[in-house]
């Protein structure tokens, strides 16, 4: 088990007996970062610069949709800078950050909900990394929080609706946690559409599609598909997982790592384009800082940019492990950029290869994720 995993599942053998734990009070309207019809971290401004390969541009409005069928529920990944192993309820711009990069733009197609928790911290993480092995950070105060918030989600706000789950990292972790304990298998999971795991190691048997992480929740194939899920890790196709990578691979002969492109979910067309919205400046935090998007072109004033034609992949499982591979079609002969920001850095500079590339896992594909909503929506959403 990695470091990383080791840390978020740090205390989780006490959740069948939490001992002394009090889940937040989820009617306090602070202990969500979104929900429907505020003007909260999901209510921004998230347009976006379309910058195709000659350098011309457009801007695309985002539209939150008036009336959406289906529901979206979001758990945010390791974001929180308190100097505490586990975070408090209050919402600071790291969180609002990773609302506006990931999540917001969901609410195009679904009603959002995204609950805060007392996440493991990047104060507790770093730490870790740097050989401390006692952080006191519990793993099973941050899922239990979780698992708190959607049960209020349910009681107070679903109203039978179809529902669709939504996490990063920690977030995913939590979710997968979640997923197994309270949905696989059970009467629940015919409401719930999809889950979209990202940027951690879901796990499935080799040669298997369930008996893994869950025993009933398949990989989606495609929108007709409930009740599935989408999951996958990062890495460019020119620096595939190291050796003993924290992502990709599970140290096990007999398991696997998911991988479900979210552009081509039937695997049967290999390296397709990718439908991404990309941060105009930088990724997030421990990000390099974007160049310019046009050789000498203008500024782009929109928070995100997409770009037609630059970014494809594939899912590969080899001898690295499984992944969704990034290829950046760059053409010096055009003045748009050649290459992307997303690797995780140290702060001297240096890439942590076996992050992959973690930071932009969402963004990379987000508008494919959320046309594969839209559509299941369309299909199977509450009318």
């Amino acid at each position: 088990m990695s470091l990383l995993a080791s840390l978020l599942t740090a205390g989780m053998t006490s959740l069948a007996q939490p001992g002394g734990y009090t889940p937040p009070d989820y009617d306090e309207p602070s202990h969500w970062l979104c929900r429907p019809g505020r003007e909260d971290a999901c209510a921004v401004n998230i347009d976006a610069t379309i910058i195709e390969a000659d350098g011309s541009t457009t801007v695309e409005p985002h539209v939150i949709a008036e009336d959406p069928a289906i529901d979206c529920f979001y758990v945010y990944p390791t974001v929180s800078n308190d100097e505490t192993p586990n975070s408090d309820l209050v919402a600071n711009d790291e969180e609002h950050r990773v609302i506006e990069a990931q999540f917001a733009r969901f609410n195009s197609v679904c009603r959002p909900f995204a609950p805060m928790y007392r996440q493991v911290t990047l104060t507790a993480l770093r730490a870790m990394m740097a050989g401390n092995t006692d952080t006191g950070a519990n793993g099973a105060m941050g899922y239990l929080d979780v698992a708190a918030s959607f049960r209020h989600y349910m009681e107070n706000d679903n109203d039978g609706r179809p529902f669709v789950l939504i996490g990063h990292s920690q977030g995913t972790r939590m979710l997968t946690q979640l997923v197994a304990r309270e949905i696989d298998g059970q009467p629940i999971q015919d409401q719930m559409l999809s889950a979209l795991l990202i940027g951690f190691n879901v796990t499935q048997p080799v040669g298997a599609e369930t008996g893994g992480a869950f025993q009933s929740v398949a990989p989606c194939t495609g929108p007709e598909d409930t009740g599935c899920v989408i999951a996958y890790v990062s890495f460019r196709e020119t620096n595939p997982p190291p050796e003993g990578s924290r992502f990709a691979n599970t140290g096990d002969d007999t398991t696997r790592v998911m991988c479900t492109n979210p552009a081509d979910l039937s695997g049967a067309h290999g390296n397709v384009e990718f439908n991404a919205y990309l941060n105009t400046r930088s990724a997030f935090t421990s990000s390099g800082v974007m160049g310019e998007w046009i050789e000498g072109g203008p500024e782009i004033e929109t928070p995100f940019v997409k770009v037609p034609g630059l970014l494809s992949g594939e899912c590969l499982d080899n001898e690295h492990g499984q992944y969704l591979a990034l290829s950046v079609h760059g053409d010096p002969s055009d003045p748009r950029t050649d290459t992307i920001v997303g690797d995780v850095m140290t702060p001297d500079g240096n890439i942590l290869a076996d992050w992959g590339l973690h930071l932009i896992d969402f963004g990379i594909v987000q508008g494919d994720l959320i046309e594969f909503v839209g559509a299941q929506a369309e299909l199977h959403g509450a009318h």
